[in-house]
């Protein structure tokens, strides 16, 4: 049987109009490549005509490198159809007016930045005057404590603190590795600053993909998204705190223990992604 209106499960009443929301990373594919039978899931849901959107917490490239990834792996996304806390980021940015950021971003990033000037952190300009903010992501390897004390001084000396998320964990290629969550929460313990957070699990980062379907809070019967993801913070509970259905699937960063121990309670548990259409 379908998962989709499944009547013993918690999310019971879902429809075939129902919008579905998929994380990528995990959930769509994982280092190793594309989790099986996740395209096919994907156009089944495209053939029913089921509204589909793409959301990521990725900081390590671009918008349009993040499309480009999906398209290797078979997944036909449009632009409108995708969402990153970069484009997130940029929203907040100009609705505060701040055209001058010292990014600490992946440097494929900075092309989601355009229009924005940038100096310090890896950017190739020096700094003559205070940014108005500091926007920090995933920066891997390349986080250096030379990179974190500049931060460090620039909030201090009153620039925003802008975190494109606070991801704890993610599945690398040797295992589960430390996410930007660890490098903000860092930064707001040394400046007694809280961070602006732009992605999942923000309910506004929701209500702007929500928004897109055209769709609001609260939802009527039949039109309540699902969420479908391998993070419990990122995407169930945050998913659940806007009002949507969250799925998790046991692929990506799943791990059985970690649900156990939770106190967050999953609409619905399925192996994976292709599950929603079996």
């Amino acid at each position: 049987m379908s998962a989709i209106g499944r009547s013993s499960d918690t999310s019971a009443g879902i429809d075939l109009t129902s919008a579905f929301l998929f994380d990528l990373d995990g959930t769509l594919y994982t280092s190793e490549g594309v989790i099986p039978g996740a395209v096919d899931a994907v156009g089944t849901l495209r053939s029913r005509g089921v509204p589909l959107r793409f959301v990521t917490n990725t900081t390590r490239t671009s918008r349009r490198a993040v499309a480009d990834r999906l398209a290797s792996f078979g997944f036909a996304v449009a632009d409108e159809e995708l969402f990153t806390p970069a484009i997130a980021a940029g929203t907040v940015l100009h609705e505060r007016r701040i055209e001058l950021i010292s990014p600490f971003v992946a440097r494929d990033l900075l092309d989601d930045l355009e229009g924005f000037s940038l100096c310090g952190g890896v950017s190739s300009q020096r700094c003559t005057a205070r940014p108005g903010a500091v926007l920090v992501g995933d920066l891997g390897n390349d986080w250096t404590p030379a990179l974190l004390n500049e931060a460090f001084r620039y909030v201090m000396d009153g620039a925003l603190l802008l975190a494109l998320h606070k991801g704890r964990y993610w599945m690398g290629p040797q295992g589960l590795e430390l996410d930007a969550g660890a490098y903000v929460a860092g930064l707001e313990y040394a400046t007694g600053v809280q961070a602006l957070l732009c992605g999942k699990p923000q309910v506004t980062f929701f209500d702007s993909v929500v928004l897109s379907l055209g769709l609001r809070r609260p939802f009527r019967d039949g039109e309540r998204p699902v969420m479908i993801g391998d993070d419990l913070w990122n995407d169930i509970e945050g998913a659940q705190r806007a009002g949507l259905s969250a799925w998790l699937v046991r692929t990506g960063k799943f791990r059985a223990d970690v649900l156990e121990s939770s106190t967050i309670t999953p609409d619905r548990v399925v192996d994976s992604v292709a599950d929603v259409i079996q």
